[in-house]
């Protein structure tokens, strides 16, 4: 059986907490474990700071779009801006790469959400955003059922 959620919201500091604890009571259906939740919550703050520092510089007149589909044991999870966009995707891949070192900003989210997800796509263009698609096969989850 398959199940989806698609939400949106300003991209505003305070909604990335939202954005975390929503899509997290969304995936407990599959019961994961701890640390896949963890991860998840992770890598959903990752990008959703990204497009909201990134994407749209702290603009509150951003949207950010994030949609979740559970099938079998898989989460696939899109997290999406309509901001400034990547030049140049593969150099924003890089560990420690930032274009904010002004803000402290470590440079690892790509990394992060690499290391925790099975699957990371990532499309982008200058002035019309990006798009993240991540994909995760939990082990010991429960089947969705009819």
């Amino acid at each position: 059986m398959r199940n989806e959620m698609h939400i949106q919201f300003s991209a505003l500091s305070q909604n990335e907490s939202f954005a975390r604890v929503t899509v997290a009571a969304f995936i407990a259906q599959l019961d994961p474990t701890m640390d896949e939740l963890t991860e998840i919550k992770t890598v959903v703050s990752e990008a959703v700071t990204n497009c909201i520092i990134h994407g749209y510089e702290n603009d509150p007149n951003g949207i950010v779009y994030i949609s979740v589909i559970l099938e079998d044991s898989y989460i696939d999870l899109t997290i999406r801006d309509e901001g400034k966009g990547i030049f140049d995707v593969e150099e924003a891949r890089q560990p420690l790469f930032t274009t904010k070192p002004e803000l402290e900003r470590s440079g690892m989210g790509f990394t992060i959400m690499e290391n925790f997800m099975d699957e990371i796509e990532i499309q982008s263009s200058p002035d019309s955003g990006t798009e993240i698609r991540l994909r995760k096969h939990l082990m010991n989850s429960k089947m969705l059922s009819n």
